[in-house]
This record gives structure tokens, C-alpha cells and sequence, in this order.
């Protein structure tokens, strides 16, 4: 009798073993499961990465080129003024570049104050931070005198205001009350709880702008409607980019209103060139993880022999809104 219980406690013991043993093994197997899992996504997005590199120097080099022959339909193989978006096929994946002129942005250094205080709100800042904000860019920059100096040296680390013209767009970043979400903007969710996303002053304004009016095909659906466009005739213009890369800027004439003065068609000699590369799968199909990289780049520059030079480089931004939703 004595026998019984202690085989019964035996085989309960292995039992409890193996099942001690069978969750620790699910829970190494998911482990690693996991890590190989994130290493593939890391090589995914590496490789992503380089693809997107090599469609912004394509890129530059076609707009280098020149127009080159035109097909049929009148367009160049290469580049001219009138394209603005760049589908480019790799035996890895494909990648579109937008090509956005610098003059399709307010000039940060030369926008008013009316002008500044209007994209603050249209970018949804309350008026109270709209209006403190709009002044401590016009004191940074020199155009007024505030006690925002008592501010900056009571920081931690103290400075002083520069009070000069800012030579980088990413010294917003130290103006008082600019935050890295108003600067880079971000992602918020329609009534229809659509996530969708919200632009910010870099997607606005640029140290590069030459000030002779924006470039309608490329200009930021919110400056737009800071200078007074309204809301109905942006969304028909942002349709119409959509439809239509190239129009006839007497189209939109009317749907600009008292601000059709502040438009022009076409851009100076300075761009930002922005690339999304997708990966193709195996099977064909490409891949949903995208990487976006940028440059900052000058044609016909008469400092670089080449001719053209790079100003700037982002490694990780987003895509606009339609590249967002490429299929």
C-alpha cells in the first residue's frame, strides 16, 4: 500500500516537470521567434533605407541631366520645372521622390507678422500661444525687442537670442515655445477616426525661400489657407495637383481669391528632394514597410564645380499624405 502513493507522487512530479519544460521551451521559441522577427524587420528597413538613399542621387542626377528627349506626350525622360514627383523602379523595390521647391514655403526670415500668427493657428494653436510665439520668431530673428532675453538666460543651459536672420530652419527648435510636435508636426484622428497627418512649421517655412511668390503645384495645404485661400478652393487645388501634376495656373486663378498675388507656377533653384523606397518581396508584391529620407538640394549653384550641391540631409521623415497612402 505504502508503494502506490509514492508511484502516484512520482508520475505527478513528471508531470508537473514536463509541463515546467513545455511552457519554458514556448517561452524560448517565442523569444526567439521574436528576435528574429525584429532582426528581419531591422534588415528590412536597412535595406529600405538605401534604396531611398539611391533614388535621391538618381534623382539629382536627373535633374542634373536636364529634360533630355521628350516623349510623345511632351514630357522629359529626365527632369524639368514641371515634374514634381519622380516614380523610380529598382530590381529591389521601387521608390517615388517628390521634388519640392524651397519656394514653395514661407521665407521664415521675411514672413510678416500677420502671416506667422495665421499659420500658428492654422496649425492649431490656441491665439494666446499663437500671438507669443509669432513674436518671440520676429525678436529671435531681430525684429523686435521683448524681454524674452530675461527667458533664454534664465534656461538651462543659459544663451542669448541670436537677433539675426536664422541660417537653418532647425533653430525654430530654440525659439521660446516651439515645441519638436508643432516643429515636426505629428498624427491625429479624424471625427471618422481616420489617423491622418498634421503638418508642422518645417513642412511651411524655410530659410531658402526667395520670397517672389509660392509655388502653387507645391505649396502646403496650410499655408495656403494662412494666406487666405478658402478651405472648399484648397481642397479643389489639392485635388487638381492629384489629377494633374502640370496645369495652367489661370485655372486656379479664381479659386485663389485676394491671395491669387501671392502664387507663382514654378520654383527657384533649391529643393527638397524626398524619397519613400517600398522593398519587393519575393512573390512580387511590395513590401508595407517604407523608409522616407530627404535632401536639401541647390541647382546651378556657382559655389560647387559640379554645379549643384547638397544643403541638407533628414534621415527619417514623413512622406506626404498621398505617399502615406501608396499602394
Amino acid at each position: 500500500m505504502s508503494g502506490k502513493p509514492s508511484r502516484g507522487g512520482a508520475l505527478l512530479m513528471v508531470l508537473w516537470l514536463s509541463a515546467a519544460l513545455s511552457a519554458i521551451a514556448f517561452s524560448v521559441a517565442l523569444r526567439v521567434r521574436t528576435e528574429l522577427d525584429r532582426a528581419e524587420a531591422g534588415q528590412q528597413g536597412l535595406r529600405a533605407y538605401y534604396l531611398a538613399t539611391g533614388a535621391l542621387y538618381r534623382a539629382m542626377n536627373y535633374m542634373k541631366y536636364g529634360p533630355g528627349p521628350m516623349n510623345p506626350a511632351g514630357w522629359p525622360r529626365w527632369w524639368d520645372w514641371r515634374v514634381t514627383r519622380l516614380p523610380l523602379r529598382f530590381p529591389e523595390g521601387d521608390a517615388i521622390v517628390e521634388i519640392i521647391p524651397e519656394s514653395s514655403k514661407l521665407n521664415v526670415n521675411y514672413a510678416s507678422r500677420e502671416d506667422l500668427q495665421r499659420l500658428l493657428l492654422v496649425l492649431g494653436l490656441a491665439p494666446d500661444a499663437a500671438q507669443f510665439i509669432t513674436q518671440a520668431i520676429l525678436h529671435w530673428r531681430g525684429s523686435e525687442i521683448s524681454g524674452l532675453d530675461t527667458l533664454y538666460l534664465s534656461s538651462a543651459p543659459s544663451f542669448r537670442a541670436p537677433r539675426t536672420s536664422l541660417s537653418q530652419i532647425e533653430e525654430l527648435m530654440s525659439v521660446a515655445g516651439i515645441t519638436p510636435d508643432l516643429f515636426y508636426g505629428g498624427y491625429t484622428r479624424t471625427p471618422e477616426g481616420a489617423v491622418v497627418r498634421r503638418p508642422g512649421l518645417r513642412d511651411c517655412l524655410s530659410v531658402y525661400s526667395s520670397g517672389r511668390g509660392l509655388d502653387i503645384r507645391t505649396v502646403h495645404p496650410a499655408v495656403m489657407l494662412a494666406l487666405g485661400v478658402p478651405a472648399p478652393a484648397v481642397e479643389a487645388i489639392v485635388r487638381l495637383r492629384q489629377q494633374q501634376p502640370s496645369f495652367d495656373m489661370q485655372i486656379v486663378v479664381p479659386l485663389l481669391g485676394p491671395a491669387a498675388g501671392r502664387f507663382r507656377m514654378g520654383g527657384d533653384n533649391i529643393f527638397t528632394l524626398r524619397a519613400t523606397a517600398r522593398l519587393r518581396l519575393p512573390d512580387g508584391r511590395l513590401s508595407e514597410s517604407r523608409r522616407t529620407v530627404a535632401m536639401t538640394l541647390q541647382l546651378n549653384s556657382t559655389v560647387a564645380p559640379e554645379g549643384f550641391r547638397i544643403l541638407g540631409w533628414e534621415d527619417s521623415v514623413p512622406p506626404s499624405p498621398e505617399i502615406e497612402a501608396w499602394q
